[in-house]
C-alpha cells in the first residue's frame, strides 16, 4: 500500500535516509571506530605534529581583563563535553533502576553480580602484572566495558541472539558504569576544594529539593545543574563528570498524566479533530490548530522529563560528543619501540585484565551464581552467549581511554595502556561476536551442564 504521505524529493533522498542510518543502533558503535582510526591515522602521519598540538590548544574567559577556566581543548572534550556523556549515563541508570532490569531484584541480581565480577578481576589481574610499580595507579583501566562498542557486535548480529541477550549486557554495562563513576569520584579525584565541593553538593540537594516540589522545567535543570553543580565540581578537584551523573538523578522520571488517562484524553482530541469540518487550503483552521496543540501539550506530559531528555540527548552524545573524544585520546603515534611497549607490564596488564579479567568475572562468577542457584539464566540466554558476552565486556574502548587520561601522567605508561586498550577491545570483540554468531541452543544453558 502506498503511504499517503508524500515525501518531498529533499526528505526522499537526503533527509529520510539520513534519519535511517542514524537510528540505527550500529551506528554510533561505527562512528566511534572511524573516528578512532582517523585519530591513529593523523597521529602516525605527516600531519602528527598538528594533531598532538591542536588539543593543546585553550579556551578561556576574560571578565574585566581577568582569565578564567583557561583549559586546553582536550581538557574541554574530557571535562566537558563528556559531562554530557556521564549525564546521559546517569539518566539510563536511574531509569533502570525506577522501572528497567535494575528495579526488580531477582532480575537484576545476576547482571549487578556479573558486572562487579567483571570490575574486580580485571582490577586484581592488572595490580598483579603492576604490583609495587608506579604505573600500578592504572588498576582501574580495564573494569570498563564500552557499551556502544558491544551493543554494536550485538546488533550486526540481528537475529542470531535473542532480545534478553542485549538486555543482560546492557543492564551489565549500566552498573559497570556506575562503577566506573564511583571508581573515577574516589580513586582519581585530585585534591579538593572543600569549598567548591561543598557549593556543588548544596545546589545538588537543592535541584532534589525541586524535583520533590514538583519543578519539570528540563532549562531549569539545565541552568542550575551546570552553573550550580558542574561549575563547582569542576573548580573542586572532583571530576566534573561526577557532576553530571549527580544532575541527571535529580532530573523528575514521572510522567504527569498516566497510559489510561492519556489515552483517553487523545481519543477525545481526536474525534474533536475528526468532527471539525475540513479546509480546502494546505493550512490547518484555528480549531483544528487548538485540538492538535492539544495533542501535543497531552503527548509531551505522557513523556517524563528524563524519558525526553535522554531520548533528546542521545544523537549529540553518539554521533558528535563520542566521536569527538576518541578523536581526541585515540591518536596513539607508534614509535620504532612498539614492541617493547606492547611488552610492558603495562600493556599486558590492561589486555589481559580486559580479556582475562572479564571473561573471569562476567562469565565465571555468573556460572557460579547460576550452578549454586543464587541466580538464575535468563531465558533464551546459553552457557555459550554468556561466554560471548564476557569477551564483548572486554571492549573497554571509550571509558577505559577516559581512566587512562586520569592515571597517568607519565606519557609512555598512557602510550602503552592504549595499545593495551585497543588490542584488548579488537579481540574481545572478534572473538565475542564469534561465538554469539554460532548456533546458540537453549539445551546448552549451563543450569543444564
Amino acid at each position: 500500500m502506498e503511504d499517503p504521505i508524500k515525501a518531498t524529493p529533499a526528505e526522499k533522498w537526503i533527509i529520510n535516509p539520513l534519519n535511517n542510518f542514524i537510528s540505527k543502533s550500529t551506528t554510533g558503535g561505527i562512528l566511534l571506530f572511524i573516528a578512532a582510526v582517523v585519530a591513529i591515522f593523523l597521529a602516525n602521519s605527516s600531519w602528527k605534529d598538528w594533531y598532538h598540538h591542536i588539543w593543546e590548544h585553550k579556551i578561556g574567559f576574560t571578565i574585566n581583563d581577568e582569565l578564567y577556566l583557561n583549559y586546553t581543548i582536550h581538557h574541554w572534550v574530557n571535562d566537558g563535553l563528556m559531562a554530557v556523556f556521564f549525564f546521559v549515563v546517569g539518566l539510563e541508570l536511574k531509569r533502570e533502576m525506577i522501572g528497567g532490569e535494575l528495579s526488580q531484584p531477582k532480575k537484576a541480581l545476576l547482571p549487578i553480580v556479573a558486572a562487579i565480577g567483571g570490575m574486580v578481576f580485571p582490577a586484581l589481574i592488572y595490580t598483579l602484572f603492576n604490583f609495587g610499580a608506579d604505573s600500578s595507579h592504572g588498576w582501574g583501566i580495564p573494569m570498563a566495558t564500552d557499551i556502544a562498542f558491544a551493543l554494536g557486535v550485538l546488533y550486526l548480529l540481528g537475529d542470531k541472539i535473542p532480545a534478553t541477550l542485549k538486555i543482560f549486557l546492557t543492564a551489565l554495562a549500566i552498573v559497570d558504569d556506575l562503577g566506573a563513576v564511583l571508581v573515577i569520584a574516589f580513586f582519581y579525584t585530585a585534591s579538593i576544594n572543600s569549598l567548591a565541593l561543598g557549593i556543588g553538593l548544596g545546589f545538588f540537594v537543592f535541584l532534589l529539593i525541586c524535583n520533590k516540589f514538583g519543578i519539570r522545567n528540563i532549562l531549569f535543570y539545565a541552568l542550575v545543574g551546570i552553573a550550580g553543580v558542574w561549575l563547582p565540581f569542576l573548580l573542586s578537584g572532583v571530576h566534573a563528570t561526577i557532576a553530571a551523573v549527580l544532575v541527571a538523578f535529580t532530573i523528575p522520571a514521572g510522567s504527569r498524566i498516566d497510559e489510561t488517562l492519556f489515552i483517553s484524553k487523545i481519543r477525545t482530541r481526536l474525534n474533536q479533530f475528526k468532527e471539525l469540518d475540513p479546509t480546502d487550503a494546505p493550512t490547518l483552521s484555528e480549531d483544528q490548530l487548538h485540538v492538535l496543540q492539544d495533542i501535543r501539550k497531552l503527548s509531551k506530559d505522557a513523556m517524563s522529563p528524563l524519558h525526553r531528555l535522554e531520548h533528546g540527548l542521545h544523537s549529540l552524545v553518539s554521533f558528535i560528543i563520542m566521536p569527538v573524544f576518541a578523536l581526541a585520546n585515540a591518536g596513539v603515534t607508534f614509535s620504532s619501540g612498539i614492541i617493547e611497549n606492547a611488552a610492558s607490564s603495562v600493556t599486558l596488564g590492561v589486555v589481559f585484565g580486559l580479556l582475562a579479567g572479564k571473561v573471569i568475572g562476567v562469565y565465571g562468577v555468573s556460572s557460579l551464581m547460576i550452578r549454586f542457584k543464587w541466580a538464575s539464566l535468563p531465558e533464551g540466554l546459553t552457557n555459550k552467549s554468556l561466554f560471548g558476552v564476557g569477551f564483548l565486556a572486554s571492549i573497554g574502548f571509550t571509558m577505559s581511554l577516559f581512566v587512562t587520561n586520569l592515571a597517568f601522567e607519565n606519557p609512555e605508561y598512557e602510550l602503552q595502556a592504549k595499545l593495551g586498550i585497543f588490542a584488548a577491545s579488537l579481540i574481545g570483540g572478534v572473538i565475542g561476536y564469534f561465538l554469539l554468531s554460532k548456533n546458540n541452543n537453549p539445551e546448552n544453558s549451563i543450569t543444564n551442564l
